[in-house]
């Protein structure tokens, strides 16, 4: 299961006003324990942008990084993992600016 310490998450701008719907990005630090494959000594966070399109919703990209180098960390979450992110985001939705 995640343990998000900490996050922080803003709409994405769409300068142009071609893509349909909203797009917000998230920034989710994990806490990961040693005996996890996800563990990295440089710790683990979270990339995620997640779209609203009406009564749709979810993640349309995520990307697991290093948190304090910034590398990305070629591992994928488990499915159950994918879908508490997205239940995560939906509830964590930033209010209208």
């Amino acid at each position: 299961m995640l343990n998000i310490t900490e996050y922080t998450a803003e709409l994405a701008k769409d300068p142009f006003g071609i893509l349909t719907g909203k797009r917000y990005e998230f920034f989710l630090d994990l806490d990961i324990e040693e005996d996890d494959e996800l563990y990295s000594e440089n710790g683990v966070a979270i990339r995620a942008i997640f779209k609203v399109d009406g009564n749709q919703a979810g993640i349309i990209r995520y990307d697991l990084i290093e948190r304090s180098t910034g590398n990305p960390l070629d591992l994928d979450l488990e499915p159950e993992e994918e879908e508490a992110l997205a239940t995560f985001c939906k509830e964590h939705l930033p209010e209208e600016e």
